[in-house]
């Protein structure tokens, strides 16, 4: 048998191995383009990542529930809210505590958490600031500190308006504890 026959391929084998390879790296680019892709699909379809949408005015009360006596009324807030793909209908969310000066519709609203550690706030006994049970965190009923204080900052005042049908509406957001300035969680 002569040494060239042996090393003869059968016809078509170029063109066989030619496909593959052109197959092999069809195969190798589209695994390489179809990473980022799906990974860039995931992070725009994923809402755990998304952040929070912005805050809203949620009704709270009727104006007619509180008094024009300057002194602060707690009222929850009920909404509803979205987690990841789950939604919860009419879930309370938090509280806020409104009051108006005598003789004026203007509503101040506060929210009911805690600057310092993200406890809720309540009226101190005696009826003349509020006080977080926490870690004895005192404020004034229009939200500044009174000293000595942990709290790094006043009580979260809340955007408030009254409707025409005198149904109170709260700007309803929570704002991160612990520190100095009032930052709005995602």
């Amino acid at each position: 048998m002569n040494q060239s026959t042996s090393n003869r391929q059968p016809p078509g084998a170029d063109a066989r191995r030619g496909f593959l390879a052109k197959l092999a790296a069809i195969a190798c680019g589209g695994i390489a383009t179809l990473t980022p892709l799906a990974a860039g699909l995931w992070a725009f379809l994923d809402p755990l990542g998304r952040r929070s949408a912005a805050a809203r005015f949620v009704p709270v009360a009727e104006l007619a529930a509180i008094p024009p006596d300057g002194v602060p009324r707690r009222f929850p807030v009920v909404t509803d809210r979205k987690d990841a793909w789950t939604g919860y209908a009419a879930e309370p969310v938090g509280a806020v505590w409104l009051r108006r000066e005598p003789g004026s519709d203007v509503v101040q609203a506060l929210s009911a958490t805690c600057p310092h550690a993200g406890c809720s706030v309540e009226m101190a006994a005696g009826g003349t600031c509020f006080r977080c049970p926490c870690h004895n965190s005192e404020f004034t009923f229009g939200g500044s500190i009174v000293e000595p204080s942990p709290s790094p900052r006043s009580m979260d005042a809340l955007d408030c308006r009254v409707g025409k049908d005198g149904a109170v509406a709260v700007q309803w957001q929570a704002f991160l504890a612990g520190i100095a300035d009032k930052v709005a969680k995602r």
